[in-house]
């Protein structure tokens, strides 16, 4: 089974390859591969991103079918059904690497900032997650800001991986335990729309 170290080594290489326009090979995507995972799978990370529809995962790291263990939801809200999921992949599937995907431009984000100046009208379940999010964001303001920036999002996106990362290490018994033992590692990253890069953030 493939290490968080080299898991971690192939989204890098990956990424750069995607952002300089190069595509997997065939045979991470063709009909012989699809054949391979028919009888099991074993993804070398877990990817809990944002369901924007300008990320998608395994574009962005440019792996193949199969490579990747992937959990969308607006704003990579740490939700139960998410923890679940990733407690499966983990445990089960032995994933040795959790990756939380932020990225620039984050309406979710956004949409928080905007609330904390003015509360916006929405239906139940978007303000439940905005107001997830709000809460993940926080820190990073002393007072309601006076106007919503593009470098005012940037730090609200990374204020929420920087949660949803400790939320992941800490919310969890299951999880805490393969991280104690050295079997998973959970990192977080900001995937940039201008560019096609990720950076990943310190630990």
């Amino acid at each position: 089974m493939i290490s968080a170290v080299e898991a971690l080594a192939r989204l890098r290489e990956g990424n750069l390859m995607f952002a300089a326009g190069r595509q997997p090979s065939e045979d991470r995507v063709g009909p012989a591969r699809r054949k391979e995972l028919v009888a099991k799978q074993e993804p070398i990370a877990i990817i809990l991103g944002c369901s924007d529809s300008r990320i998608t995962p395994e574009f962005v790291f440019g792996q193949g079918v199969g490579d990747l263990f992937v959990i969308r939801v607006g704003g990579h809200a740490v939700l139960q059904a998410q923890v679940g999921s990733i407690e499966f992949a983990a445990a089960l599937l032995r994933t040795p690497l959790v990756v939380v995907l932020g990225h620039s431009g984050c309406g979710v984000v956004e949409a928080a900032l905007k609330n904390m100046l003015s509360p916006l009208k929405l239906p139940e379940n978007l303000r439940a997650m905005v107001e997830r999010v709000t809460r993940s964001i926080q820190e990073i303001l002393t007072e309601p800001p006076e106007a919503v920036t593009e470098e005012l999002i940037d730090r609200g996106v990374r204020a929420n991986v920087r949660s949803c990362v400790e939320q992941l290490r800490h919310g969890s018994p299951e999880l805490e335990e393969m991280i104690q033992n050295g079997r998973l590692r959970i990192v977080g990253a900001e995937y940039s729309l201008k560019t096609g890069l990720v950076d990943f953030l310190p630990d």
